[in-house]
């Protein structure tokens, strides 16, 4: 174990996070570590094995399921496309890029009431709280989950471990979550868009070039809400932070300068560019776990008023509409999503439809086939139908366990946010054109020469303005 994690104030502050401040008793229900691996239920352990993880040095996180509390987490970031590492090796230029977004977000939250955690990561802020299960405002999320055949399905893929740990409640309150999450970015992007240099986006959407010449954005990213409860996690603050080494970059790719050492902290009593000083400085960061409490704070009045927000919303409305439809059967997938006519499509998206591995993982990929079919008509819930029908056949030998993350709640979480973003009239589909889509890496012209995107986007604007 290292001087860093043998640090008493270190420990204490880890166990704090996880919900207690005795191990014995932490409310997370598992840990795990998130050194570039992709989630693996072999590597779950129960919070009294936090040793275990502090004698490998490794990055810890912890589940957003908890035996006493709902999670509530908001992860912005920092993201380039064309330089993976940009945000570790010029920092300061990031974290700047990303001022405005943070300051309409606390905004918001303090006219709801809500004064959550903030944590500085190396891309970007975490804001976390709860709201205790037994709360009027948890029972209130359980009643708004709004597709219960699919926490059925989040169900059946619990690791042995979770089975008497989440229960089905739990799967349908984080379910209401996502849509009250989904309300919140909604309004920091109407908000925070116009004051950004960058393109201020739902999820890590791939835009192109700016006036830096590179494809970088600020993503509010609620990603978590796509999958199921048992399998999302949020890093820990004072544990070492292991993504710019693990970035699964080639040899080749890999610059020089990237930081040797690196810590979630919390932000307490400093501005960002003073935190951005002591995340790279060990001894700094122990000093700041004397005297930076990371207990997560319980904000249940100020969730009750952001609920009721989302409530009178026009993205409720949409929800409600999307919900009122029911993918197809699969019974019938050969009759109906495995027969759409995909030489009708524009080729992006014929292509993006027959090679949908890793395109449709990809949320571009998800926002140019919404963005398509919904010019063609289609109901956004038979969109995520058609999307789930490509993530469950298995000819596309598909690199995510499908046995673990649920492809149907995963479909309608990227469908329901970029159509969504289109009714409620925050997508004005500037860049639903060829240019963008080639700049983006989404434009596969075909021999028979390409069935543009134009009309589509003339199709949506006009139904957008009636």
């Amino acid at each position: 174990m290292t001087a860093f994690y043998q640090d008493r104030a270190v420990q204490q502050r880890l166990t704090e996070f996880l919900g207690s401040d005795l191990i014995e008793q932490a409310t997370s229900v598992y840990l795990t570590h998130l050194d570039g691996c992709t989630f693996d239920r072999r590597s779950l352990r129960p919070p009294s094995e936090l040793d275990w993880f502090l004698q490998r040095d490794l990055d810890i996180a912890r589940s957003v399921a908890d035996t006493h509390s709902l999670l509530l987490h908001l992860d912005v970031e920092y993201v380039n496309f064309d330089s993976p590492a940009e945000a570790y090796l010029n920092p300061q230029r990031a974290f700047a890029l990303q001022e405005p977004v943070v300051a309409v977000i606390e905004t918001l939250l303090l006219e709801w009431g809500i004064r959550p955690l903030h944590l500085i990561t190396g891309q970007g802020h975490h804001f976390v709280w709860r709201i205790k299960l037994d709360s009027e405002v948890a029972q209130q999320l359980v009643q708004h989950s709004p597709a219960p055949e699919l926490v059925s399905l989040c169900e059946k893929r619990l690791p042995t471990l979770l089975h008497d740990r989440i229960s089905p409640d739990m799967q349908k309150a984080f379910s209401g979550i996502s849509l009250v999450m989904e309300y919140l970015v909604h309004r920091v992007k109407e908000r925070a868009a116009a004051l950004c240099e960058i393109p201020v986006e739902i999820t890590a959407v791939h835009v192109g070039p700016g006036t830096s010449g590179q494809r970088e954005i600020i993503s509010l990213d609620i990603s978590e809400y796509g999958d199921p409860l048992a399998s999302r996690v949020i890093r820990m603050p004072f544990t070492n932070y292991l993504k710019p080494s693990s970035r699964n970059l080639p040899s080749s790719a890999v610059p020089s300068g990237l930081p040797d050492v690196i810590h979630a902290i919390p932000l307490h009593e400093m501005n960002v560019q003073q935190a951005l000083g002591i995340q790279r400085d060990e001894d700094a960061v122990m000093e700041l776990a004397r005297r930076a409490c990371v207990r997560i704070p319980e904000q249940a009045m100020g969730t009750q008023h952001l609920l009721n927000s989302y409530l009178a919303s026009r993205l409720r409305r949409f929800h409600q509409f999307f919900y009122s439809a029911q993918h197809e059967p699969k019974d019938r997938w050969d009759e109906t999503y495995r027969r759409v006519p995909l030489t009708e499509l524009p080729n992006c998206v014929q292509h993006l439809l027959e090679h949908p591995n890793d395109l449709l993982l990809k949320p571009a990929g998800m926002q140019l086939v919404s963005r398509s079919l919904l010019a063609m008509g289609w109901h956004p819930r038979h969109i995520a139908g058609l999307v789930r029908s490509k993530f469950e056949d298995p000819q596309f030998r598909w690199g995510v366990d499908w046995n673990l993350y649920e492809p149907a709640t995963r479909a309608d979480f990227y469908t329901r946010i970029f159509a969504g973003l289109y009714e409620t009239g925050l997508d004005q589909l500037v860049d639903f054109n060829c240019v963008s889509t080639r700049e983006k890496g989404f434009c596969f012209l075909r021999p028979t020469g390409c069935i543009g995107l134009e009309q589509q986007r003339h199709t949506l604007l006009t139904h957008q303005c009636k």
